[in-house]
C-alpha cells in the first residue's frame, strides 16, 4: 500500500505576522489535507484559519503531541500516513523539528519509510543569524543554558571561548520570562570586545535586532521580559 507524505508546515513566529510567513504552496498544501499532528491544537486551528484553509474545521483530524502526550505510543499519529493519506506537522511557532519535539515524529516517519517534505517558512534561528552579521558558515545553536546562575555563567564563558577559538557563532535562548537575567549574565561573564547580537520578537511589529560589543551593551538598558529572544555571541 502506498504511504502518505508528511508535510512540515512552518507557523508564524509572532502575532500579526501571518502574511510575512505564508507562501502560495503552503496555502495549497493545507487545502489538500485534513489531518494534522500538532504541538497545540488551539493555536494550530488559529493558524490554519489565518492561512486561509477552506476545509471546515469540524472536518479536520488533529493529533496532539503536546508535552503530556510525548511518552505515549506514536502509532496513532501514523494511522492516516500508513494508509496513504497526507498529513501536516506543525510546531507551536516556527519550523517543525527545529528546537521542537516534532523531530521525534519526523524521525519515526523516516523509520516507517514515509516521505518527508519541509515547506518554506520562518525559523527564528536562521533569521537571527542572518541579521547578526556573524559567521553564517560555522555556527552552533545551543538551545537553553543552565538555570543555575553559577553553571550558566560557566557555560557562557565556555561558549565565548569556542566562538573565539573556532571563529564560530554561538547561539542560545532562554524562557522569555528569564531573558533579562540571561542578558545580565552575558554582560557579566564575557569580555568587553566580544560581540553580542540580541534578536527579539522576530517578524513581529516590535521586532528588535541589534549587534554591538559587550562593552557597548553595558552602557545600554533594554527590557526583554516575556519577549521571544535569541542571543548570539561572536569574536572577530
Amino acid at each position: 500500500m502506498t504511504k502518505g507524505t508528511l508535510f512540515l508546515i512552518p507557523v508564524p513566529l509572532a502575532d500579526n505576522a501571518a502574511q510575512k510567513s505564508f507562501t502560495i504552496f503552503l496555502g495549497d498544501t493545507i487545502n489538500s489535507i485534513n489531518t494534522y499532528i500538532v504541538e497545540n491544537e488551539k493555536t494550530a486551528r488559529k493558524f490554519l484559519k489565518e492561512a486561509g484553509i477552506k476545509i471546515p474545521q469540524s472536518e479536520l483530524v488533529i493529533h496532539d503531541y503536546g508535552k503530556h502526550k510525548r511518552n505515549e505510543s506514536m502509532v496513532p499519529y501514523f494511522k492516516e500516513l500508513m494508509t496513504g493519506k497526507d498529513v501536516g506537522l506543525m510546531s507551536e511557532a516556527g519550523c517543525p523539528g527545529i528546537a521542537d519535539p516534532g523531530a521525534e515524529v519526523i524521525l519515526e516517519a523516516h523509520k516507517r519509510g514515509i516521505k518527508v517534505v519541509p515547506l518554506v517558512g520562518p525559523s527564528s534561528i536562521l533569521l537571527a543569524l542572518m541579521a547578526s552579521g556573524f559567521n553564517g558558515q560555522s555556527f552552533t545553536f545551543n538551545g537553553y543554558l543552565p538555570i543555575d546562575k553559577v553553571e550558566r555563567g560557566k557555560r557562557i564563558k565556555e561558549l565565548e571561548a569556542l566562538a573565539q577559538k573556532n571563529k564560530q557563532t554561538q547561539m542560545f535562548i532562554e524562557t522569555p520570562f528569564r531573558n533579562n537575567h540571561l542578558f545580565e549574565d552575558i554582560l557579566k561573564n564575557t569580555a568587553a570586545q566580544t560581540l553580542l547580537c540580541v534578536a527579539c520578537n522576530l517578524t513581529g511589529e516590535d521586532e528588535f535586532v541589534k549587534t554591538m560589543s559587550v562593552g557597548q551593551w553595558r552602557q545600554e538598558r533594554i527590557d526583554l521580559h516575556k519577549k521571544p529572544t535569541i542571543f548570539l555571541i561572536y569574536r572577530t
